[in-house]
């Protein structure tokens, strides 16, 4: 009579081993896709002049505008952060306005090969002074809003275009179309 009730504990006793081992390497399996799941998710860089292309073009509306496109030519995606500083001429004192009301419900990622534009007003009629510029030099911001490093310059279409003190410029957007809708 007492085998049965001996056989019964160790039964038990099995059982037990059993389910805490399951659970220790189901526990090692979660930590280890978890380790995975981190260390194989791609990082996002800031985007910058050194991980995209730059162009900028003369749009035919609205008209006084142009259109700045920056391409990921990077292997990790990349953020865009706020607005470019842009830089209209080589002696431009001060970067041109951002366009307050063009800011975006969130920060513009581009994957590899994707492009953010933003759309330049380079003068209106209730503009001061001005000047035909040349070049257009074009800064990303940071995640605090501060210019990055590296200045790319651009020539400007048609050997020269005219800007005023209204020059202004869009936040990035995902498309041509919202850049140039304001």
């Amino acid at each position: 009579m007492r085998i049965a009730p001996r056989l019964a504990s160790r039964a038990a006793a099995s059982s037990m081993v059993v389910a805490a081992s399951l659970a220790i390497v189901g526990l090692q399996a979660t930590v280890q896709t978890a380790s995975a799941a981190t260390t194989k998710a791609p990082s996002v860089a800031t985007c910058t002049t050194a991980n995209t292309d730059l162009t900028v073009t003369e749009v035919s509306r609205p008209i006084n505008h142009l259109l700045l496109k920056a391409t990921n030519t990077g292997t990790k995606p990349c953020y865009a952060y706020i607005a470019p500083y842009l830089r209209a001429g080589a002696d431009a004192q001060a970067p041109l306005a951002w366009a307050e009301e063009t800011t975006p419900q969130a920060v513009v990622t581009l994957a590899p090969g994707q492009s953010a534009y933003a759309g330049i007003t380079t003068s209106t009629p209730e503009g001061e002074g001005g000047a035909t510029e040349k070049t257009l030099g074009v800064l990303f911001a940071d995640r605090d809003g501060n210019a990055t490093t590296t200045e790319k310059t651009l020539k400007l279409p048609k050997g020269g275009v005219f800007f005023n003190s209204a020059a202004t410029v869009t936040y990035w957007q995902t498309n041509a179309q919202d850049a140039l809708a304001w």
